[in-house]
């Protein structure tokens, strides 16, 4: 047996499931099928009200709408954050929907000319990954007779201890090295350019508020060394973010209120006052929301263990499957929906409907018994969920998706 992740706490201790006060089977319903993913808003809009509580004032929040870029959460979400963070021209024509271009910017490697033109166009701000990018969408800045406005994304000399995916001190396809952003904030700037400032974005999925608060403090000094060396004060400084969720055993929440206090100091003691500062969050707003509902249709043995193999798998939902790089295969929180708070009396392996040993949504874990027609739930699938899965893999339908506990303009 394996154990599995903690269930977030607003749907935990409960006997049957329930999301936004109605079982399973309401929701299914409603939608007409599973594969489901069910997104209660009203917990990001709890996050939301938690962070801003926890942040000092003069910060900030920027949604990274990667993480969930259903029309729907970003209506909803919209309101009540500060700005968008993009990394697609996909994603920056959504996001233009739902916010004015100028608290809108686009990060991320490789923008082709099309994205860097819609980018400089609308007037949203471009975080430049290198040199080369930053002269193209000069050049298309000077054809379009368009001022772009640019920020420069940092490599910085450091990364986030703990964090599940390291975005710096170390070679990388994101980003500029630290030693080399002054000399282009000065071509930036004799070029003409608006230039915002810096995007230094050092890991996510980080648990530790001790190595967050270490990081945003690097982070604010680093921003204002550099600012200093360019000789050119930084409007803007995006935080990165790399807040996580408690995904596996083991794992605890992050304290926000140790990281918003301690950040306060920093800005206290480091912080350039002519600078506007942003953290861009995206799991840690999205993530606990979102639960992903599939039936089981089969029920069988194999040489000693169960498997219970469901309509649903890792083509919806596959950063439970582990598919998202996990070396030790671990899992999230499942549980079986009409019988959440019965005793665990089997060991089973959760699997899905492709062709691929890989499909596998829960590895050896203790249950109540299941039948063909109960419902599985796996929660922690409001962020890089559906849209980060390959929903096409063999011809199987797509999951439907279904949003509750939204704003009354939002229904």
């Amino acid at each position: 047996m394996k154990p599995m992740g903690p269930i977030p706490p607003e749907f935990a201790g409960a006997d049957a499931l329930t999301i936004a006060g109605h079982d399973a089977e309401h929701w299914i319903a409603q939608a007409g099928d599973t594969p489901l993913f069910v997104y209660d808003f009203a917990i990001v809009a709890a996050r939301v009200a938690r962070l801003r509580a926890a942040m000092p004032d003069r910060l900030h929040l920027h949604y990274a709408i990667k993480a969930n870029p259903h029309p729907v959460m970003l209506a909803a979400i919209a309101p009540l954050v500060d700005g968008l963070d993009v990394a697609s021209g996909g994603e920056l024509e959504k996001a233009l929907v739902v916010k004015p271009a100028g608290v809108v910017s686009f990060a991320g490697p490789g923008k082709r000319d099309d994205e860097l033109e819609l980018a400089v166009r609308s007037g949203a701000t471009l975080n430049l990954e290198s040199e080369g990018e930053a002269a193209r969408a000069l050049a298309i800045g000077d054809a379009l007779g368009i001022t772009p406005r640019l920020a420069i994304r940092v490599n910085p000399d450091f990364d986030l201890k703990g964090s599940g995916m390291k975005m710096g001190g170390r070679a990388s396809p994101f980003g500029i090295d630290a030693e080399r952003v002054p000399a282009l904030v000065r071509a930036l700037v004799s070029a003409g350019a608006d230039w915002r400032g810096f995007h230094i974005y050092a890991g996510s999925q980080a648990l530790s508020a001790a190595a967050i608060i270490d990081t945003q403090a690097a982070t604010v000094a680093l921003a204002r060394r550099l600012a200093d060396e360019a000789g050119a004060r930084a409007a803007h400084v995006n935080l990165g973010g790399g807040f996580g969720i408690p995904y596996f055993s083991g794992d605890q929440p992050v304290d926000v209120e140790a990281v918003g206090a301690a950040l306060g100091e920093c800005f206290e003691r480091d912080g350039d006052p002519d600078t506007q500062y942003a953290i861009e969050l995206g799991r840690w707003l999205a993530g606990e929301c979102g639960v992903y509902l599939t039936r089981i249709v089969d029920r069988k043995q194999s040489q000693g263990e169960t498997f219970l193999i469901v309509d649903g798998g890792l083509h919806h939902q596959l950063a439970a499957s582990g598919n998202f790089g996990t070396v030790v295969r671990r899992n999230y929180p499942v549980v079986i929906a009409r019988r959440m708070g019965a005793e665990e009396t089997e060991t089973v392996s959760v699997v899905g409907s492709l062709c691929t040993p890989l499909d596998r949504l829960a590895d050896r874990v203790a249950l109540p018994h299941a039948d063909v027609g109960d419902v599985v739930a796996i929660f922690l699938a409001g962020a890089y969920g559906f849209t980060a899965s390959p929903s096409l893999f063999l011809g199987h339908p797509s999951a439907r998706e279904r949003f509750v506990n939204l704003p009354d303009a939002e229904r």
